[in-house]
């Protein structure tokens, strides 16, 4: 019998679970930082039922259950050629699962990618210093606010 959560890649069932967290738990979080209002309008943009599904049949998508219950969610995909990390969200008592989460997206990369990206809100101060233990820098601060971070493999 396994203990604590389950890391593996999301299937085609998974994606309204994974739409819900996005919902309940991503808006919660944003809504402090840049507004209801922002908060809600980045979940319609990037946790809906159309991205969710096209990101998890190119198989981009990870999860992590604990009792059948979401824990945490990842996403990686392309922006040109470059490898980014797009999403990595876990419950508040799971903090620790990032770790985890981040790995198995990075071990799902091709062989022959020597960077990865991560983006997050210049207002997410936890996700900035999150990132940070994990070996990536900040390359650049987009004007929208957006911290762009590298890390090689």
């Amino acid at each position: 019998m396994e203990s604590g959560p389950v890391v593996r890649d999301a299937g085609r069932d998974d994606v309204m679970a994974v739409c819900r967290f996005g919902e309940e738990h991503v808006r919660a979080h944003y809504a402090p930082l840049i507004g209801d209002e922002e908060a809600a309008r980045q979940v319609r943009m990037w946790w809906n039922t159309a991205n969710i599904a096209g990101a998890v049949a190119r198989g981009a998508v990870v999860i992590a259950e604990d009792g059948g219950r979401l824990a945490g969610v990842g996403q990686r995909g392309l922006d040109g050629g470059e490898h980014v990390i797009r999403k990595l969200y876990t419950l508040p008592r799971y903090r620790g699962l990032g770790s985890r989460l981040l790995e198995v997206l990075i071990g799902r990369l091709p062989a022959d990618a020597g960077r990865v990206y991560a983006e997050h809100l210049v207002a997410d101060e936890r996700a900035g210093a999150f990132f940070e233990r994990e070996g990536f820098t900040v390359e650049r601060v987009e004007p929208s606010g957006v911290v762009r971070r590298v890390r090689g493999r």
